[in-house]
């Protein structure tokens, strides 16, 4: 970035934020899936443990709008999560009412976040990208995002926006 002396300085993450361990929720909208068939719950886990994080909880909801919401609000009470993963409910189907849910319930949105990913699938799925409501946002001090239930955008999202951004989000979050 310039300075004012037509030099470069570089911004250096702040090293509280570089230490921070996330602890998250991870929710997989599905009306068919279990614990066992959940592929996209079970990636985001991996993923998270394997970039030293923590998983505070698990569950399969059916994609109700209340259900979904309500879930939110339980686990925004939890003192020590962070941040809460959904995968699945994204589309324009009928029954996909993930984004309506939680985009009611957003505080602050992160628009970048659903346009970088529609983006990014494009460049994978081409223009079925479009049929994506991906979100994200803020939710009294806890980070939500929501992805396609589809493994291969869980793992999109997930390596190329969620893993690299977390910590400075939480870090921002929190206040550090």
């Amino acid at each position: 970035m310039p300075c004012l002396y037509g030099k470069y300085m570089t911004l250096q993450p702040h090293p509280d934020r570089q230490r921070i361990t996330v602890t998250c929720a991870v929710i997989t909208i599905s009306d068919t899936r279990s614990p066992e068939t959940d592929k996209s719950g079970q990636l985001i886990q991996q993923l998270l443990l394997g970039a030293n994080h923590r998983i505070g909880a698990y569950k399969i909801i059916k994609d109700e709008p209340v259900q979904i919401q309500a879930q939110i609000e339980s686990l925004a009470k939890e003192p020590n999560l962070d941040a809460i993963l959904f995968n699945g409910g994204t589309g324009i189907a009928p029954r996909d009412t993930t984004y309506d849910a939680i985009e009611k319930l957003l505080e602050k949105t992160l628009p970048g976040f659903g346009e970088l990913f529609r983006f990014l699938s494009y460049q994978e799925i081409g223009s079925r990208a479009i049929a994506s409501r991906a979100v994200a946002g803020v939710y009294q001090k806890k980070l939500i995002f929501s992805l396609p239930g589809s493994t291969n955008a869980v793992r999109l999202g997930m390596e190329k926006l969620i893993l690299p951004e977390i910590r400075h989000l939480v870090g921002l979050v929190r206040n550090l």
